[in-house]
């Protein structure tokens, strides 16, 4: 069986995931872009208050015994972003782009659980928080963003159908716009126009 990298599974909120990515170096990988993912089971129903330590723990022990090396980047609940997969390193995700892109995970199932309200709009402003944090660390372009379904290596509508992407990239650039105001803005070369 192939060296298990050992999970994170540290837990914030969006200010404090934010402040995680911004102390990471990515020396020895870079990824080119981030997929997004629903867990489908677990569904939002069936973890009624997210994921809890246990959880993450159960998670390991499931991706361990499949034989795989890691699992997915993050785990992205109602309430918090879990990271699993160190982000500095590959993880395990999607057939194809494993070595390229970072995995998140959202909690809930997509194809008939709201991703618009309730809960799943939860999910959806903290997955955009994460993917923000790590898209503007990295300078990945919210544009690259995939779908794992996208993967021409998969063969299932992973993240679901309630989940557009073009709604969600709209989300990142306005979370980033948001996060980031006035950071590294030029300098007005008219300052009396």
């Amino acid at each position: 069986m192939p060296d298990w990298k050992p999970i994170v599974g540290l837990a914030f909120n969006q200010q404090e995931f934010d402040r995680y990515c911004k102390g990471l170096n990515w020396s020895a990988w870079r990824p080119s872009f981030i997929t997004v993912h629903n867990t489908a089971v677990p569904s939002l129903a069936q973890r009624p208050n997210g994921f809890s330590m246990q959880h993450i723990r159960n998670l390991e022990g499931y991706y361990r015994g499949l034989g795989w090396r890691a699992g997915p980047h993050l785990f992205v609940d109602d309430r918090q972003i879990w990271v699993f997969t160190p982000l500095t390193t590959t993880g395990r995700h999607s057939p194809g782009w494993n070595n390229v892109s970072i995995g998140v995970e959202m909690l809930g199932n997509y194809d008939i659980e709201a991703f618009n309200s309730g809960r799943g709009l939860a999910v959806r402003r903290n997955a955009v928080a994460a993917v923000a944090s790590i898209g503007r660390r990295l300078g990945l372009d919210p544009a690259t963003i995939r779908l794992h379904k996208e993967d021409p290596a998969t063969t299932h509508d992973c993240p679901g159908h309630n989940v557009r992407k073009d709604e969600f990239i709209g989300d990142v650039r306005a979370k980033v716009a948001a996060f980031y105001d006035g950071e590294h803005a030029p300098a007005d070369p008219h300052p009396d126009d």
